[in-house]
């Protein structure tokens, strides 16, 4: 029997791929490194886009990424997400922004509404300062940061009356949420600082051993939720808020009016109302997460 040699045009091409690949990867050129007291902190830049990771030893994802000559647009789809909210409450007045990474969320937000307030909370002050001298964020009079745990910050705005009608969760390194911004009395102290018509936008997990135990304590907290997937995407984006969900044609209303106006952060908000589903894709029997049962540990398993 003769044995065939290989197809060599097709090694060839898997060759020439992977030569494209490492020659992209290669191109990166790291041009920060630091170790701060939470994680390791590196900024990338490969051509216009630099790119900002946590933990890179342990193959953490982008966390921010921009294009130096084009700052206004958004690179990642779950950072666009983050504005579907906008469909529920057009026209916020005061914003909550819990994790700071590049400060793309709270940049666009302040670009969008010049008269809204904005509040970030970030618990990392070096990631504030990388934010500040490799991502163009600053602070303004209508803009701050405090460099807190998110926790503590939201239970303090609680007891003193504060209130923000948009409310974005986005402690996210990666790989990992904080178990205590998992839990069912984080979302009650949450929903004590949200106004009556505010809406909740939280960016966590498309696919992992907590979804079902995550959608399970959102429901128990809100009730209904819009759960916001794209197939591109491994993040899926939560929208919830204190009163019922509004109608399909409502959120296709509010698509129509906003877009213009988001167009050229590169959010495709015509796509989104479509997107937001309230159907059931999770274990109902799973565990509601806790202060004293949240097994954050579980998400290395995905």
């Amino acid at each position: 029997m003769q044995t065939k040699g290989p197809k060599l045009p097709g090694l060839l091409l898997v060759a020439a791929l992977l030569l494209s690949q490492s020659s992209v990867l290669s191109a990166a050129e790291t041009i920060h490194e630091e170790r701060s007291k939470y994680r390791d902190i590196t900024v990338t830049q490969t051509g216009d886009r630099r790119c900002l990771l946590f933990n890179v030893h342990r193959g953490d994802r982008n966390q921010t990424c921009v294009m130096v000559n084009d700052r206004d647009r958004l690179v990642f789809d779950y950072t666009r997400m983050s504005f579907a909210g906008l469909l529920l409450k057009p026209d916020p007045q005061r914003i909550l922004v819990i994790g700071l990474g590049g400060g793309s969320i709270p940049l666009t937000f302040a670009d969008l509404f010049p008269t809204a307030e904005i509040d970030i909370v970030e618990i990392d002050e070096a990631v504030v300062r990388v934010a500040e001298e490799f991502f163009f964020f600053a602070e303004t009079p209508n803009m701050s940061v405090y460099v807190d745990d998110g926790r503590p910050f939201i239970k303090r705005a609680g007891i003193r009356g504060q209130s923000y009608d948009y409310v974005v969760l986005d402690a996210f390194s990666g790989d990992y949420i904080p178990e205590h911004m998992l839990t069912l009395e984080f979302l009650e102290e949450v929903k004590r600082i949200m106004t009556a018509d505010g809406v909740i936008v939280a960016n966590t997990f498309s696919t992992s051993r907590l979804y079902d135990h995550e959608s399970v304590t959102y429901q128990h907290a809100f009730s209904d939720f819009y759960n916001f997937k794209l197939p591109s995407s491994g993040n899926r984006i939560i929208i919830a808020r204190l009163d019922t969900l509004p109608p399909r044609s409502e959120l296709v209303d509010q698509a129509q009016q906003l877009y213009v106006s988001l167009e050229k952060y590169g959010v495709p908000l015509l796509e989104y109302p479509r997107r937001l589903s309230t159907r059931v894709d999770w274990d109902m029997s799973r565990r509601v997460l806790t202060d004293q049962y949240s097994p954050g540990n579980l998400l290395q398993d995905n």
